[in-house]
């Protein structure tokens, strides 16, 4: 193709380099080219593409620039590329190839080795869009030194584009805005050097999370937020590592505020909180935003309405059931305590405080079906919330388990009580039949903590449960102490407490479960930290309180036996090839974890003496 302004592109066009021999005016052509080219590469000039030999190393490395980030660009990445752009003439690859890698990945004004140039321009406060990282993290604030745990969970950094903003933040990390990683920057590590030039497209795929102390140092001595530290340099930060880093110091600096009443401050960390999650991925963007929630409900004290609709409440913990193990594990050690309680006995009494969808009892009367001798007589006596459609969920419950029992030949007997909480129970309700006919046991799972939140309430219960005389007292909570009067405390262990616990769930197989099993872990993290008096009930207690509080209310620990943990350990195993959960013998307790951190305790108990009991 002949081209009109050879002044401005003297490369012959190939179509015209073809023709030459049949023309006087392409030999000019040919001969000014000659002269013109000297020292270029001879097969690319034949293609009509101006190289300098010594260029074609820089031309090559450029190409494979422009190959990673054209597979990074995604279709609506690159339409400003079809107006206002002018483009360099092709034939000159060298330039052309820096005009299209300019227009593509626009350079930081930033020079990373310190390189003579243009002082870097100072960037405004608007918002430029992240990369997001699928890197998944766990806060772990005990261990920040410790390496990484082992876990068939793969980390890597997706190549994709967000339309989210990210502030301007100070810092060292630079990354394009199409996710292309750049040159490390001086400082940075030690290895770096100019001639460092490709970085990795991808991170290596490794199989397990990242280590805590990487995601989460120590914060430094003269950070502070929107300050620069080592550089006054501001550079745009979406390296999601560091974003981690800067989002837990942001969420901390948030509730200290919070908590000096600095509500002005808190208001504008809340908000720099939900930009550094949305540049997250996996738990920590959930956690992050849970927390964020929770926080700006107490800054504008909008605090959550009446507890959700009990049906509502069902079918999360029923998905909350499905996603992970730690309910599948609660009910199985306390079966198989109550199970050994209950050896010999003809007829048997379950008092369960907890019975939300009876999920716990078909195995436990699966067990009870195989025993030596036949099953016993067994009778349920379950307590539940009121509805807020009236319906008697309860009693829809009892015809499900009574129907299971025909089908096994199991003697079963049911009875429903609603109450609007445990306190206001009353042994003589029950109608308790001498210990001599019946054996009781009491079993608790993730109940007796809501009582903490008004004075003496857990105290009548257990006076309560002491006139049942049970033979056993199965209790599960959560491992943590969400009950501190001081709102740091309680924020710290609560994000450190959530976060393994939403990191565990990522590894779910159903979508859907795992949504509706954060949602149901978000109401709880609402309720700790937006919550205060007899609204919040959420007063999670570690197994050292409750020892003191059950020592102290006259009962005495039992022994879960060897028996009990080879078996817990059987079903982990069989729950996701048990990766990355744990079961931990505590005292005669058994713990369930992620990662070496307890998060759930099961816990037996009996009468410390039983004529005392009767007595009182």
């Amino acid at each position: 193709m002949k081209r009109d302004h050879n002044h401005l592109q003297p490369n012959p066009d190939p179509s015209s380099l073809r023709d030459a021999p049949s023309t006087g005016k392409a030999k000019v052509w040919d001969e000014e080219a000659a002269q013109q080219d000297c020292g270029m590469d001879e097969l690319l000039a034949v293609l009509g593409y101006k190289v300098k030999t010594s260029d074609m190393a820089e031309v090559a490395q450029k190409l494979e620039q422009l190959e990673e980030v054209m597979c990074n660009v995604q279709d609506d990445g690159i339409s400003h590329l079809a107006s206002e752009t002018v483009h360099y003439n092709p034939s000159d690859l060298s330039t052309w190839l820096e005009s299209m890698l300019s227009e593509l990945n626009p350079p930081s004004t930033f020079d990373p080795f310190g390189a003579a140039g243009t002082a870097a321009a100072a960037l405004d406060d608007s918002f430029l869009g992240p990369a997001e990282s699928s890197t998944l993290t766990t806060l772990d604030f005990d261990n920040i030194n410790r390496k990484h745990q082992k876990s068939g969970q793969q980390i890597f950094e997706e190549a994709s584009c967000s339309d989210y903003d990210l502030k301007a933040i100070p810092g060292k990390a630079i990354y394009s805005q199409n996710t292309q990683p750049q040159p490390q920057t001086h400082g940075s590590s030690s290895s770096s050097t100019p001639t460092n030039v490709k970085s990795e497209k991808r991170f290596k795929t490794t199989s397990g999370p990242p280590s805590p102390s990487d995601i989460f140092p120590p914060p430094p001595a003269a950070a502070s937020y929107g300050i620069p530290t080592d550089s006054t340099r501001p550079v745009v930060l979406v390296d999601s590592q560091e974003n981690g880093i800067r989002l837990v110091h942001a969420l901390m600096a948030c509730a200290e505020a919070v908590q000096q009443n600095n509500l002005n401050l808190a208001e504008a960390l809340v908000k720099q909180i939900g930009f550094l999650a949305i540049s997250q991925a996996g738990a920590m963007r959930k956690v992050a935003t849970y927390f964020a929630e929770a926080l700006a409900r107490r800054i504008y004290r909008f605090y959550p309405q009446n507890p959700l609709d009990h049906s509502f409440s069902d079918v999360l913990h029923m998905h909350f059931y499905e996603t992970c193990p730690y309910l599948k594990f609660a009910h199985f050690t306390a079966n198989q305590a109550i199970l050994e309680a209950f050896e010999g006995k003809k007829r048997v009494h379950v008092i369960d405080f907890s019975m939300n969808q009876g999920m716990q009892w078909p195995a436990l009367m699966q067990a009870l079906a195989l025993r030596v001798g036949g099953p016993p007589a067994f009778r349920l006596t379950g307590i539940g919330p009121p509805s807020h459609d009236n319906s008697d969920h309860l009693q829809e419950v009892g015809w499900k388990l009574a129907q299971f029992a025909e089908k096994i030949h199991v003697e079963f007997e049911y009875r429903g009580f609603v109450a609007n909480s445990l306190a206001d129970l009353d042994a003589s309700m029950l109608d308790l039949r001498p210990s001599e006919v019946e054996a009781v046991a009491v079993n608790s799972v993730f109940e007796l903590h809501k009582l903490l939140a008004r004075p003496a309430a857990i105290d009548k219960v257990f006076s309560v449960v002491k006139q049942m005389k049970p033979e056993l007292v199965t209790i599960v909570e959560q491992e943590a102490n969400h009950n501190g009067p001081v709102f740091l405390d309680r924020f710290t262990e609560s994000l450190h407490y959530y976060s393994t616990l939403f990191d565990s769930l990522e590894g779910s197989v159903s979508s859907q479960d795992k949504v509706m099993s954060e949602v149901y872990l978000g109401k709880q993290i609402c309720n700790v930290m937006a919550c205060e008096g007899v609204d919040r009930i959420e007063r999670h207690e570690s197994l050292t309180q409750w020892r003191n509080r059950l020592s102290t209310a006259g009962f005495s620990p039992v022994h879960l036996g060897s028996n009990a943990f080879k078996q817990a350990s059987m079903l982990l195993a069989l729950f996701a090839g048990g990766d990355g959960y744990g079961v931990e013998e505590n005292n005669g307790c058994l713990m369930l974890g992620w990662h070496n951190r307890p998060l759930i305790t099961t816990s037996a108990w009996k009468l410390t003496n039983k004529t005392t009991a009767i007595s009182q």
